[in-house]
């Protein structure tokens, strides 16, 4: 059997409980959003996970989330919603780092045009 096919088939048949980077996949998520919809409450990992351990999901809710419109929606804009809200606060501390620059390179201007 070939490499290709063999993975191919491993992709389609999932083992009971998938690690989040094999649930990501499947879902059509990258998996640094994993946390996002987790964290969101839109997937729950199994058991009790400690915050440092690795977090794996039911291949049955995967394969229920995956089918559900409503959910892929919803976990699509919890993503976006994310992505939005970290992407606005590195644009306002680069803003905020640039005004120190101007500021400080200003004051060590303005000692110079005193004198």
């Amino acid at each position: 059997m070939s490499s290709q096919l063999e993975n191919l088939l491993t992709e389609m048949i999932l083992p009971a409980r998938c690690s989040a980077e094999r649930a990501a996949r499947y879902l059509g998520f990258s998996a640094h959003e994993i946390p996002i919809l987790v964290q969101k409450r839109l997937l729950t990992p199994l058991g009790h996970p400690a915050k440092n351990n690795v977090r794996y999901f039911a291949a049955v809710t995967l394969q229920e989330l995956r089918q559900d419109v409503k959910w892929l929606a919803k976990a699509t804009d919890a993503t976006s919603e994310a992505w939005r809200i970290k992407n606005a606060k590195s644009v306002a501390a680069a803003k905020e780092r640039a005004d120190q620059k101007a500021s400080a390179a200003q004051s060590q201007a303005s000692p110079a045009v005193r004198a």
